[in-house]
């Protein structure tokens, strides 16, 4: 797949808002979810549960951003997206069928992350349809060489 200028800032993007929100919720957690007007009461086994995925949530970024950079790393960057995104957004609505609507920032919230995931899905539909095919002899799909950035062979 050509690492596209449109993928390389979605990439960007995908990636950025994932460490901002971890950066929020690591730095000051009561102050971030007071924001959806969430009291976690300083409730020190709460803060630790949050703390946690978020330090996940950062690495995940992290790794999204790398894709942009990293040509091996952009399908893996593209999936990534597409899973955190879609399960956030999923589980959002899940919750909305459950348990009623919450405020309007957190319905927002979902709409966001079903957005991203979308968008990354068809990203990684045009990753997939890009190296359907291209299997070596021993079974596993070669993928690096496709994974080039867009500079002309020398």
């Amino acid at each position: 797949m050509r690492n596209s200028i449109s993928l390389k800032v979605f990439l960007g993007v995908s990636g950025l808002v994932a460490i901002a929100i971890s950066f929020g919720i690591l730095i000051s957690p009561t102050d971030f979810y007071a924001l959806n007007h969430i009291d976690i009461n300083g409730d020190v086994n709460l803060l630790s549960e949050i703390r946690a995925p978020a330090t996940a949530l950062l690495t995940y970024g992290a790794l999204i951003v790398s894709g942009t950079f990293i040509p091996r790393l952009t399908f893996t960057s593209v999936a990534l997206s597409t899973v955190l995104y879609l399960s956030y957004g999923f589980g959002r609505l899940v919750s909305m069928v459950i348990d009623g609507l919450p405020g309007i920032s957190l319905v927002v919230s979902a709409g966001i992350e079903v957005l991203l995931g979308v968008i990354s899905l068809l990203y990684l539909w045009k990753c997939n349809c890009h190296w359907r095919g291209q299997v070596s002899s021993q079974g596993l799909v070669n993928i690096t060489a496709n994974m080039r950035s867009d500079s002309p062979k020398g």
